[in-house]
């Protein structure tokens, strides 16, 4: 018996799950969810004024696309530095780089459609414990 063809499959993220980064996702594309063997894609919502817990990636990229609000992520050993997205803008995120994302309105919510090249990425996300800089760093 030879497998069933591939099936093209419309997903509705309707219902909010929280996440290890504690922000609020929209479950999209991942294996759970249509069988993909390499691909996650989700709708996160940053709260007015909320910030993304520390984190680390374990071997996948993220890609961001902002389509609303104004979004600090600060990354690197010690979250020394750090990138401004707006909508309509990009964001790459390499595997390994620890990192966190602010809202900086305190009115409005931001969201972003955020891709990775792994099928089942909650799994490998781990929180990030920020340490005093070495001497001479600020």
């Amino acid at each position: 018996m030879s497998p069933s063809p591939a099936a093209v499959q419309a997903v509705r993220p309707t219902e909010e799950v929280a996440t290890l980064q504690r922000l609020p996702y929209f479950l999209g594309i991942s294996g759970a969810s249509v069988g993909a063997g390499g691909l996650s894609m989700h709708l996160v919502v940053i709260p007015p004024g909320a910030q993304a817990e520390p984190h680390v990636h374990l071997g996948y990229e993220t890609g961001i696309y902002v389509l609303e609000g104004t979004v600090r992520t600060r990354w690197g050993q010690h979250l020394e530095h750090e990138v401004v997205s707006r909508p309509g803008e990009f964001l790459f995120v390499p595997p390994g780089v620890p990192h966190d994302a602010t809202n900086l309105s305190t009115t409005e919510p931001a969201r972003a459609v955020v891709a990775r090249n792994d099928p089942a990425e909650q799994d490998k996300v781990v929180p990030y414990r920020v340490g005093p800089p070495s001497p001479g760093q600020k």
